[in-house]
């Protein structure tokens, strides 16, 4: 599906290597987002650091980074500045724990469901996310205080800039793999604008990264049932997002490298590390495509990449924050835009005149709502519109064919699946006047799926006794004939034939 050729074994000198690669992309990330949340830099850095530690070492995809995302501090910024800061940790806090059961509850095989056109939605909108969160690093403060587009020299300095890194990322690995060519980059780049002493802009004009350890701390605010009222809401919708992008990413990581993750773990994972960075003031976070997209691509495989990423990030806000600073943003946006160029899957631009329309509308809505509203939406978008052309689909194969016996009786063949979306072609099939006063209906060839397919059979057998007819039901399941309402008497048993399969139905719950 996407065309990087990652390397499935995991070596400790590229993890280490691949580890700081990724530490340098991950403040302006952090700071990033954390200004899109409405909270200071550090409060996206501890949770940078905390996330990304803790999925390292316990989640269930080695080489996956985790942090603080864009598609999380969206919804968090009505949070904060409806209710603050501490409103906002008690909620990652309880984000954690809903994530925690969902684990437990080992609902990460549910990231089954979402269908290929989805995946191919979810990357392409992810990457155009990723690519548009970088245009503000084109905006400088005016006279006025206000963000202006750049123009002239400086324009033309950042672009340039943004380019030579491109075109290391690019062509450094045809000398030597050695190295990871990002890290390359970055360097050599930001040794050439001290050198040059050019004018253009550094991380430490966006903020500063230098700060303490993290500390414990519980949220004040009032444990009440008023409390759990305004944060319930913001944490299932956090724990949800989260999930999504993190077990989607998961399944991207696990088809560049061909291993293959534990979703349930990695569910788990990512709970306990919101819970835990919730108490130490951070912003709470996911899987990172972007970053687990550098970590792969620059040779990271191990937990090892995670875990040195995070304590990198960590020895960055205490130790080396002046150096940090120092680095262009032009460099780091150069490093996304690579990361753009290998997330979106160009091959599906090709494939669009190919594949069923229905698949293709579900790929191009997936990608717009992702970047119109965010991850969570469009994931569920995509699933509920390729379940309901798939019902539609399989609605038009139900087919009855009818004949008559040795005995004058009249016989049905029921071909085809039995749910709620065929329901109305199979009661159609039938004609209860024209038929002779001993009715077989025989479903060996049919599959009956749902309650609502039961409810059909319930609906059909009505229509004969109201005409005084005998219906006999051969070849059902077991567990169908119990459900059956008004069929009642009117049920052949043949439980030697019948099938034994279980039926979907809130009759049985």
């Amino acid at each position: 599906m996407f065309e990087l050729h990652a390397s499935k074994v995991s070596n400790l000198k590229n993890d280490v290597l691949s580890g700081l690669t990724v530490a340098l992309a991950l403040v302006p990330e952090a700071i990033a987002f954390a200004f899109v949340a409405g909270v200071g830099p550090l409060v996206g850095l501890y949770a940078a650091f905390i996330v990304g530690l803790i999925t390292a070492v316990f989640g269930g995809r080695p080489g996956m980074i985790s942090g603080a995302t864009g598609a999380m501090a969206v919804v968090m910024v009505s949070l904060v500045a409806t209710y603050g800061i501490d409103y906002l940790f008690a909620t990652v806090v309880l984000t954690g724990i809903l994530q925690i059961l969902a684990g437990v509850f080992k609902m990460g095989k549910f990231i089954r469901l979402v269908p290929h056109p989805v995946m191919l939605g979810f990357v392409n909108g992810l990457a155009i996310v990723i690519f548009l969160a970088q245009l503000s690093q084109f905006k400088v403060t005016n006279a006025a205080g206000e963000l202006e587009w750049m123009q002239g020299a400086p324009l033309y300095t950042m672009l340039g800039l943004i380019l030579l890194t491109m075109a290391v990322i690019h062509f450094f690995p045809k000398l030597t793999k050695a190295v990871p060519s990002t890290l390359v980059a970055i360097v050599a780049v930001s040794f050439l604008v001290f050198g040059l002493g050019l004018d253009t802009k550094l991380v430490g004009d966006v903020a500063s990264i230098a700060g303490g350890l993290p500390t414990f701390s519980i949220p004040q605010v009032p444990f009440s049932l008023e409390t759990l009222k305004i944060i319930f809401p913001f944490a299932i919708v956090l724990a949800a997002i989260g999930l999504i992008e993190s077990l989607l990413t998961l399944t991207l990581i696990d088809e560049l490298t061909g291993t293959r993750g534990r979703s349930n773990k990695e569910c788990i994972a990512q709970g306990a590390a919101n819970t835990v960075t919730g108490f130490f003031g951070g912003m709470g976070g996911c899987a990172m495509i972007g970053q687990s997209m550098i970590n792969v691509n620059s040779g990271g495989r191990g937990r090892a990449s995670g875990i040195t990423a995070a304590l990198a990030l960590l020895g960055f806000i205490l130790f080396a924050s002046g150096l940090i600073e120092q680095i262009p943003l032009a460099v780091l946006v150069g490093v996304m835009f690579i990361v753009v160029i290998g997330t979106f899957e160009w091959s599906s631009l090709r494939i669009l005149g190919k594949v069923p329309k229905a698949d293709a509308f579900v790929l191009i809505l997936v990608s717009a709502v992702t970047v119109y509203s965010d991850l969570a939406i469009a994931v569920i978008v995509g699933v509920i519109v390729s379940a309901l052309v798939f019902a539609w689909e399989h609605a038009k194969h139900i087919t009855v064919t009818r004949s008559v016996d040795e005995n004058a009786s009249t016989v049905y063949e029921v071909n085809g699946p039995i749910f709620f979306g065929s329901i109305a072609n199979f009661l159609e099939q039938f004609s209860p006047e024209k038929d002779s006063d001993d009715v077989i209906v025989d479903f060996k060839n049919a599959r009956v799926v749902d309650h609502s397919a039961i409810e059909a059979i319930d609906t059909l057998a009505e229509r004969y006794l109201s005409r005084n007819k005998t219906m006999h039901l051969k070849h059902l399941n077991q567990e169908c004939k119990q459900l059956l309402d008004k069929a009642g008497k009117l049920v052949e048993l043949n439980v030697i034939e019948d099938p034994d399969y279980h039926i979907v139905s809130d009759k049985l719950a």
